[in-house]
């Protein structure tokens, strides 16, 4: 066949993902590679709060498929860092938080950004001084599909703002039990970088849906159990 008559390559990818590490999880690694296969993802990005080292090891033994990801908890709200090497401290500022995910050669990821009942989303004004003032806006990502926002308008408040500013657009389960994974992700053409990715999410499509409150009772779980156990 023609280039034209071929059909175009992609590949699924969730960009939002906890496991147990997350103080709200309990999702184990090799529970959220199976629902991952399950659901036909081929790579999922694993976020744990203010932690690296379950993403690093993960990656260690399945590089193909896990992204190094961080959900940081800034002065001001979460950010979570792509292609990550090293653990971001939390409690910095939204741009210092924004500088060192840069100097590690990271894509910046801002998760549920308009989210109205979750306390951690990034503070508005926080939001708009990195739109406007990071140095590469290749490396900017919004989260326009968050699958667990209480409120579905918020993320097409999160997608019109992406489309203010002419950023790119992602999506993810948010998941903290290994069943949400892939309920929210992107379909985009394959990668095997971080300069790559900058160039394949500006292209992806958001794909997905939001899930049931009930996700919710989870999380409390897993909090309520390493309480217990603590």
């Amino acid at each position: 066949p023609s280039p034209s008559e071929r059909r175009e390559i992609v590949i699924k990818v969730d960009l939002h993902v906890h496991t147990y590490r997350s103080p709200d999880s309990l999702a184990m690694p090799e529970d959220i590679l199976r629902w991952a296969r399950r659901r036909g993802l081929d790579r999922v990005a694993i976020t744990d709060h203010d932690a690296i080292d379950v993403a690093l090891e993960m990656h260690r033994r399945w590089p193909e498929v896990v992204l190094v990801g961080e959900e940081i908890k800034t002065a001001r709200g979460e950010i979570i860092g792509l292609f990550l090497d090293e653990r971001i401290p939390a409690g910095l500022s939204p741009m210092e938080t924004v500088r060192r995910i840069r100097a590690q050669g990271g894509v910046v990821y801002v998760p549920h950004p308009m989210d109205r009942v979750r306390g951690s989303a990034l503070a508005p004004d926080a939001l708009d001084e990195i739109a406007e003032g990071i140095d590469d806006r290749e490396a900017l990502v919004i989260e326009t599909l968050n699958a667990r926002v209480t409120l579905t308008a918020d993320n097409r408040l999160a997608d019109a703002f992406a489309a203010r500013y002419r950023l790119a657009r992602g999506a993810g389960s948010d998941a903290h039990h290994p069943a949400e994974v892939g309920t929210a992700h992107v379909e985009m053409s394959p990668f095997a970088s971080a300069d790559e990715f900058r160039a394949a999410i500006r292209g992806a499509r958001v794909r997905g849906r939001v899930s049931s409150p009930l996700v919710h009772l989870g999380s409390t779980y897993a909090k309520l159990v390493k309480g217990v156990m603590a």
